[in-house]
């Protein structure tokens, strides 16, 4: 049996780094909908953390595709069945490391961000990373007034009476330094004992079994009937805190302390570091406990200890840049690989899937596993260098293989245990021909490296049915116009449907009305009924009024992810603004294209994506079409009342009170928008010593130059 690596991230043409982060970004985002909303995860932890490991280093090979990536979301949007609450500090995630150098790594982070030299001390907390789901809890003079689920992070589930049924949750808070408003935060899990218990009667009353403790506590806290939260014995630790406007303490360990007081349950194994050895042996200390603790962990969570150093590093994307987990080795599994199938993007990429015999992987059960392209099929990495020992090296169906969860992209076939091959067993032979619409499928050459490109593409553009479906699909996708009712099977159905047909998303807008004219009413067909199709068509009336940057993503433009849909949207506030600078930028030398070069985090591919999108007049009439049915709304402002909000700022030069990140998480906390390049749409350069052609660009557009002590008089102000 030998191993398989993919292809190094170096070795990669951009072509190739883009499609493979756009595969890699569509398996995080169906792994959040499964975890957090549907309480069924497709992947273990490991595996989920490993695939965002490669996401990230592929966006940091390739900067431009860091905008708009997945890899700043947080978690997936609560599902309908329960109330909504906003949370009022989001819950954020946390980045991983995989190593003792990534912890180290980490640790040096800190130290150059804030200025600090490495033998000045930095004090960490370190404590267990729970598996069960996070729960944020708000008391207001001390008595519990609302319980609420991550959600995305913005949003959660309100799930309060079931969390009042959670002994390990204080119903009043007792202590003289409780405030006035405390949210405490923390996770639910369900220890091993209780867990074998669930299932124990999960089985006498003939129900299936849960699959972990994790599936089985975010089960149990998101039931509609509380006495069914009440009877599992839900359990909770305390961690973290949202809004808190008077603390206890100003270190994380000491206000973690305070909830031990005010009557909360804290691990016993947080524990105060100085020195990366410390971190490292107190990660040791705990994963040689994992076994006997009686619940599930995965890791250890280091942070920063002092609250005001918290605040200088602040956060970073879905982040928080002070805190880090440190996640335990993920393991193998082998199986059968059964069968390779096609699925076809909504960009026409041809991406190969293998099918496996189902089999059980750090407590999840897989059933597929990403193939990349044909190149890692037959064996041979860009270069045409094997990737696999043995001969011949390629994957076959019915091969016996290992599939590994954890690495550089999970879950992956590694290995192939050529004495376990079937005689009969054959090469598999990649089309070349478009499973969905039989057009070509051609692989497009590099201009720059002379090479083909790795993924091939189907030739059939709006021909291909699946390249359409898949459009619509994230049309009405959670992150996009989000329609309630309208999943993707009904999309295929309405796609495919003779009577009442949906080709482009200005079609969905119309069905309503075309079902008042057809005298084969929706209602009458199989799977709908008079009330569900009344709940579609509200649904869909809902969303005729959507948020700008919901609808840019909606649009589906090659490269225009969530980041980059909010960014555009925050800067131009309406669709007709970014609209037509669009159209303009199609002169490389125009006032629009150079605006929307200037915009910090939007790189050169979003620009040229973007220019291409509305430079196409099939595109502008298909907008044409769709903006009669539907008017974009602008976001909401931000920091209204800053003096710097709304205000376009550039930072250049040496800054000496706050290195150039925390200045940029200043500006944009105070609603500025950063950007990277002086215009003439530029509001105020802040200017270092050592500021360079950026001051001479100020000059000439006659922007006006603060220094550092003027930029600090003027926010506070």
């Amino acid at each position: 049996m030998s191993e398989s690596e993919p292809n190094p991230i170096a070795d990669l043409t951009p072509r190739q780094a883009k499609a493979e982060h756009k595969r890699l970004a569509a398996q995080v985002e169906a792994a959040d909908i499964a975890y957090h909303q549907n309480d069924a995860p497709t992947l273990d932890d490991a595996s989920y953390d490993a695939l965002r490991r490669r996401l990230v280093a592929l966006e940091e090979a390739v900067p431009e595709l860091k905008a708009g990536s997945v890899s700043g979301k947080v978690g997936a949007r609560p599902a309908g069945k329960f109330a909504k609450i906003r949370h009022r500090v989001p819950m954020l995630s946390l980045d991983n490391a995989f190593s003792d150098e990534a912890v180290a790594e980490f640790v040096q982070r800190v130290h150059r961000f804030l200025g600090r030299k490495d033998d000045e001390p930095i004090a960490f907390t370190a404590e267990p990373k729970i598996d069960g789901l996070s729960l944020s809890l708000r008391y207001e003079k001390g008595a519990l007034v609302h319980a609420a689920t991550r959600g995305d992070g913005e949003e959660g589930e309100d799930v309060t009476v079931n969390a009042r049924t959670i002994a390990e949750i204080p119903k009043t808070l007792a202590g003289p330094d409780v405030p006035e408003v405390a949210e405490v935060r923390g996770e639910v899990y369900l220890g091993h004992a209780d867990f074998a218990g669930i299932n124990e009667r999960q089985r006498e009353k003939g129900l299936t079994e849960f699959a972990n403790p994790r599936n089985a506590a975010a089960g149990s806290l998101r039931q509609l009937d509380a006495s069914i939260t009440a009877s599992r014995p839900l359990r909770f630790f305390a961690y973290a805190w949202g809004e808190m406007p008077v603390l206890p303490a100003q270190t994380q360990f000491g206000v973690v302390e305070a909830f031990g007081r005010w009557g909360f349950r804290t691990n016993p194994l947080m524990a105060r570091c100085e020195t990366v050895e410390a971190l490292l042996e107190r990660y040791r200390l705990i994963e040689s406990r994992r076994a006997s603790l009686g619940y599930d962990i995965d890791g250890v969570v280091y942070k920063v200890d002092d609250l005001a150093l918290q605040a200088r590093l602040g956060f970073v994307s879905r982040a928080p840049r002070w805190a880090i987990a440190h996640k335990f080795p993920a393991e193998l599994a082998t199986t059968v690989l059964e069968a390779i199938e096609i699925q076809v993007g909504r960009t026409g990429a041809l991406s190969p899937v293998a099918r496996l015999r189902p089999v059980t992987v750090g407590g999840v059960v897989v059933t597929n596993a990403t193939l990349h392209n044909e190149d890692y099929i037959r064996g041979f990495d860009s270069k045409g260098e094997r990737i696999r020992e043995g001969e011949p090296p390629d994957i076959r169906v019915g091969d016996t293989v290992t599939v590994k969860r954890a690495g550089d992209v999970i879950p992956r076939v590694a290995a192939v245990d050529l004495d376990k091959r079937p005689a009969d067993a054959k090469p598999y032979v990649f089309p070349t021909l478009c499973p969905a619409c039989q057009s070509h499928a051609t692989r497009e050459m590099n201009p720059r490296s002379g090479k083909e490109d790795a993924v091939r593409r189907c030739t059939g553009g709006l021909i291909c049915p699946a390249q359409a479906v898949e459009r619509l699909k994230h049309f009405v996708s959670r992150d996009a116009l989000d329609i309630d009712g309208l999943g993707d099977k009904q999309i295929e159905f309405f796609h495919a449907d003779p009577d009442l047909p949906v080709k482009e998303p200005a079609d969905i807008f119309t069905l309503a009305e075309r079902d008042g004219a057809n005298l084969k009413k929706l209602k009458d067909k199989e799977g709908f009924g008079a009330q569900s199709v009344a709940k579609l068509f509200a649904a869909i009336e809902d969303r005729r009024t959507p948020p700008l940057n919901r609808f840019i993503f909606g649009l589906g433009i090659r490269h225009i992810g969530e980041t980059n849909a909010r960014l555009l949207a925050r800067h131009y506030g309406s669709f007709e603004a970014i609209r037509s600078a669009g159209v303009a930028a199609t002169d490389e030398a125009s006032p629009e294209r150079q605006e929307l070069d200037s915009i910090d985090g939007v790189g050169p591919t979003v620009v040229e994506a973007l220019t291409q999108f509305f430079g196409e007049p099939h595109n502008q009439e298909l907008l044409d079409r769709l903006l009669a049915q539907v008017t974009p709304q602008p976001l909401e402002a931000v920091a209204s009342a800053s003096p710097v909000a709304g205000k376009i700022v550039v930072f250049t030069g040496a800054l000496e009170r706050m290195t150039r990140d925390e200045a940029k998480a200043m500006a944009e906390r105070l609603g500025a928008k950063v950007a990277g390049s002086v215009s003439s749409k530029t509001d105020l350069l802040v200017a270092g010593p050592g500021a360079g052609s950026k001051l001479k660009d100020a000059a000439k557009h006659g922007v006006e130059v603060i220094d550092e002590a003027g930029w600090f008089d003027l926010v506070a102000t």
